[in-house]
């Protein structure tokens, strides 16, 4: 089969097209062969190993110390369908439709790869495998961050980095829970923002939303850049703030904040529950909620894809098609 094979840490040119065998689920796994995946921020540092120091050591650890070793292909959201199962698979047939996280497997730059049976969701027909490979981060990532702001109708919340992957998808989510979002990016994505529902929306080189005045119910950092202090002042009593992407300092400061004043700051990590999944299947399939597509690359092209991303210019999502549905 075909697969980008991730060679050493560094920039998209370490991604090589090659021919590598195909993968036999175990047990408990199926065997996807994919149509789409994903290129996320998130690939593009871990492909370079751009990342803080505290998490680069046990990364090393796990990938290899000077190249990647046990995973070498690269990807962290598919859908496809179901090639073969392993004997104790329960869930799935050969030819199901799915979509799914593969967590520390990665592996989805290729045309097959293997995963728990576990993982994987079906995908229903009203969604096309483009859209539903960006619900397993965007999705569960956007649900999550909304959820921690604990909104109610007519509050205000106030999104930074509303742009992206997890960006659009928490707008979307805060409108269709009868919220007054106000979305911060860069120029270019504040169109695209108003389209999908933004109330309100500021162009950050030009205004800084702390000193404006303005007070939120909530405050979602989806890319961990605003204004620690700032932000706690922008909020109002008993507000939110919630960080998608937190610092050792923004962790140990939430945790002081939240144990001396009546403002919360949170910043765990999103679980994959059934639950979740099911919840935003309703929202897409009901029109409230749109996966955003930006670009779409062959497989082939995933190098140039990285490069894109790299720029940090993509709005919503970059998906690769892998195969034809």
């Amino acid at each position: 089969m075909k697969a980008m094979i991730w060679t050493k840490y560094g920039p998209p040119d370490v991604l090589q097209l090659r021919e590598v065998e195909k993968p036999i689920p175990k047990d408990n796994e199926i065997l996807v062969k994919i149509t789409a995946t994903t290129v996320m921020i998130g690939d593009c540092e871990l492909r370079a190993l751009k990342i803080p120091i505290l998490y680069q050591i046990p990364l090393r650890i796990i990938l290899g110390i000077t190249k990647p070793k046990r995973v070498t292909i690269l990807g962290q959201e598919l859908s496809g369908d179901v090639e073969a199962v392993g004997k104790k698979v329960t869930r799935f047939k050969i030819d199901d439709p799915i979509f799914a996280p593969t967590l520390l497997y990665l592996s989805t730059y290729a045309e097959y790869t293997c995963l728990p049976e576990q993982y994987a969701v079906y995908k229903p027909a009203s969604i096309s495998y483009e859209e539903a490979t960006t619900i397993p981060t965007g999705g569960i990532y956007g649900l999550h961050l909304v959820r921690e702001a604990n909104l109610r109708p007519g509050q205000k919340v106030l999104i930074c980095g509303a742009g992206g992957t997890i960006g659009t998808y928490a707008l979307q989510i805060a409108k269709s829970f009868g919220v007054d979002v106000t979305c911060v990016d860069s120029a270019a994505k504040l169109d695209l923002l108003r389209s999908i529902g933004a109330d309100h929306v500021i162009d950050y080189t030009k205004e800084n939303f702390t000193r404006s005045g303005q007070k939120y119910d909530a405050i979602i950092d989806v890319v961990g850049k605003s204004s620690y202090s700032g932000s706690i002042r922008c909020l109002k009593p008993s507000g939110h703030y919630v960080l998608g992407n937190p610092g050792i300092s923004g962790m140990l400061r939430g945790r002081w904040t939240s144990k001396t004043t009546d403002k919360r700051v949170l910043f765990e990590t999103a679980g994959q529950s059934a639950e979740a999944y099911a919840f935003l299947i309703q929202l897409i399939e009901a029109g409230k909620v749109k996966p955003i597509i930006d670009r779409c690359y062959p497989l082939e092209q995933i190098a140039e894809a990285h490069r894109y991303v790299d720029t940090g210019q993509k709005k919503g999502n970059v998906v690769i098609t892998v195969r034809q549905a």
